[in-house]
């Protein structure tokens, strides 16, 4: 039986996976849901057994980071392994890897060694600070990354210490910008007929995903600081009370904060000055804030969610993670896919967030097991019997 692919639409792509961890994962994730020949490359040095660089194989972290993909076991410190690995690259579309920069080099497996036995090669490579540079050698983690990309300053509370986002998300948006820029020098490609390199780290990543924060700096040279619930900018949106929880209100524009006012019986406070404009607003935040809760913990979430969303003014409910995904809204997105397997395993990820309307994404198959497909994976890239049974031996894969 062919593998299946999970969408049409890069199904003529062929991808070795290299990558570890997370950011890697993230990125050939992408390609891997959108159809692309995936082949995740495992090294003879890690546990068959199932202990992975971040998690158990078939614990949840990597089942949703390694679904709709093959794997093959190949030992790429013997110099057999390595003229294997070129054979693959020589007929593949993208390499992707997130090795320390000093470690591909040491491998023989970097951009301009595969390059020279296959000048169409896309090779995506993301590490913590940057390919050069005084910190490339660096060890890069995500939260080392929140740390020094600024993130941890604006996050939290005022006055209680910088504080970590609840997600990696250095190494989620590394691996999504990762893959972005892969898609783009493949479809330069099309034009040029020559391969790239494609390079990103943490960092980078991270200061980008500051966005109007960074701006804020780099135009007016204002520093942002932590704002905990409250937005930065807009005022009121955050967080209040409510008489059975919480609840989500954002305004924005003094049409959506009279709208707000009156909803929730406060129309005096449109026209009181420490109200009135958006620049008082934020002056009196702390004021405002608390006026508005006196109000809000009279009702619950459902009440206030249903009359303010009929007033047109912004909110939501702020849920756990099994409440979200028991959401009306969620459940009908389908965001939520359960993953064919052979063995009536319970696997249940999350898809992906866009929707093409001809190609969609699919979750096909489960993720490898160690090794799974590598006498499948060498014969399709014309191994024969005889030399696999040979690497075999020799336990190069």
């Amino acid at each position: 039986m062919p593998f299946p692919h999970a969408s049409e639409a890069l199904s003529r792509f062929t991808v070795l996976d290299l990558t570890r961890v997370r950011s890697g994962p993230t990125c050939v994730r992408q390609l891997a849901d959108w159809g692309a020949t995936v082949i995740k490359i495992d090294a003879l040095t890690e546990d068959a057994g199932g202990e992975q660089p971040g998690g158990p194989r078939r614990g949840s972290d990597f089942q949703n980071l390694h679904r709709n993909k093959r794997a093959m076991t190949l030992n790429l410190k013997d110099e057999r392994g390595l003229a294997v690995f070129k054979r693959l690259a020589a007929k593949a579309d993208v390499v992707v890897e997130n090795f320390r920069p000093d470690v591909k080099k040491k491998l023989g497996i970097d951009y301009e060694s595969l390059a020279s036995v296959n000048p169409r090669i896309v090779y995506g490579s993301i590490s913590g600070f940057g390919q050069d540079g005084p910190y490339h050698k660096r060890p890069g983690f995500d939260q080392i990354a929140q740390g020094m990309g600024g993130l941890m300053s604006i996050t939290g509370a005022p006055g209680q210490g910088p504080m970590r986002v609840g997600i990696p998300v250095a190494d989620l948006t590394a691996g999504l910008f990762c893959a972005m820029g892969i898609l783009t020098a493949l479809l330069e490609r099309e034009v040029s007929g020559k391969g790239q390199w494609v390079q990103t780290s943490l960092l980078q990543a991270q200061i980008f995903m500051l966005d109007f924060q960074a701006a804020r700096w780099l135009m007016e040279k204002e520093v942002a600081k932590q704002a905990g619930n409250n937005h930065p900018t807009s005022i009121p949106t955050g967080v209040f009370k409510t008489s059975d929880g919480y609840i989500n209100i954002a305004t924005t524009g003094g049409r959506i904060w009279e709208r707000c006012a009156q909803a929730i019986g406060a129309p005096e406070f449109v026209d009181n000055p420490d109200y009135a404009t958006a620049p008082a607003r934020s002056k009196n935040r702390d004021a405002l804030n608390a006026e508005i809760e006196k109000r809000t913990v009279t009702k619950s979430t459902e009440t206030w969610v249903r009359e303010l969303n009929e007033a047109g003014v912004p909110c939501g409910p702020i849920y756990a993670i099994d409440q979200m995904f028991e959401d009306a809204q969620v459940r009908h997105l389908g965001i939520a896919q359960d993953v064919p397997n052979d063995e009536g395993r319970h696997i249940r990820l999350v898809g992906q967030p866009v929707t093409l309307s001809r190609t969609p994404s699919k979750m096909v198959a489960r993720p490898p097991e160690f090794g799974e497909q590598t006498d499948e994976v060498l014969k399709e890239f014309g191994f024969g019997a005889d030399e696999i049974a040979a690497l075999r031996t020799a336990k190069v894969v």
